[in-house]
Protein backbone atom coordinates (compact mmCIF):
# COMPACT_ATOMS: atom_id res chain seq x y z
CA UNK A 1 0.00 0.00 0.00
CA UNK A 2 2.77 2.04 0.36
CA UNK A 3 4.28 2.11 -2.65
CA UNK A 4 1.06 2.70 -4.56
CA UNK A 5 1.05 5.89 -2.20
CA UNK A 6 4.46 6.92 -3.54
CA UNK A 7 3.55 6.30 -6.86
CA UNK A 8 0.17 8.45 -6.73
CA UNK A 9 2.05 10.91 -5.49
CA UNK A 10 4.93 11.15 -7.94
CA UNK A 11 1.84 11.05 -10.42
CA UNK A 12 0.03 13.92 -8.94
CA UNK A 13 2.48 16.66 -7.73
CA UNK A 14 3.49 17.49 -11.10
CA UNK A 15 -0.02 17.05 -12.54
CA UNK A 16 -0.74 19.79 -10.00
CA UNK A 17 2.67 21.82 -9.67
CA UNK A 18 2.99 22.58 -13.60
CA UNK A 19 -0.17 24.71 -14.06
CA UNK A 20 0.77 27.10 -10.95
CA UNK A 21 4.41 26.64 -12.46
CA UNK A 22 3.21 27.80 -15.94
CA UNK A 23 0.83 30.70 -14.37
CA UNK A 24 3.40 32.05 -12.12
CA UNK A 25 6.19 32.09 -15.08
CA UNK A 26 3.93 34.37 -17.21
CA UNK A 27 2.95 37.00 -14.13
CA UNK A 28 6.97 37.00 -13.87
CA UNK A 29 7.54 37.64 -18.01
CA UNK A 30 4.84 40.45 -17.85
CA UNK A 31 6.44 42.10 -15.01
CA UNK A 32 9.62 41.73 -16.27
CA UNK A 33 8.11 43.12 -20.38
CA UNK A 34 6.44 46.03 -18.17
CA UNK A 35 10.09 47.08 -16.27
CA UNK A 36 11.49 47.24 -19.98
CA UNK A 37 9.08 49.17 -21.16
CA UNK A 38 9.19 51.80 -18.23
CA UNK A 39 12.57 51.96 -18.30
CA UNK A 40 12.80 52.72 -22.14
CA UNK A 41 9.95 55.18 -22.35
CA UNK A 42 11.90 56.83 -19.22
CA UNK A 43 15.60 56.63 -20.91
CA UNK A 44 13.79 58.31 -23.79
CA UNK A 45 12.25 61.02 -21.51
CA UNK A 46 15.44 62.06 -20.13
CA UNK A 47 17.12 62.23 -23.71
CA UNK A 48 14.67 64.31 -24.76
CA UNK A 49 14.86 66.80 -21.66
CA UNK A 50 18.45 66.55 -21.92
CA UNK A 51 18.39 67.23 -25.61
CA UNK A 52 20.55 64.35 -27.22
Amino acid sequence: MEGLTILALVVTIPIILFPAAFVWYLTIGGLVHAAREARAAREKQVATVIGV
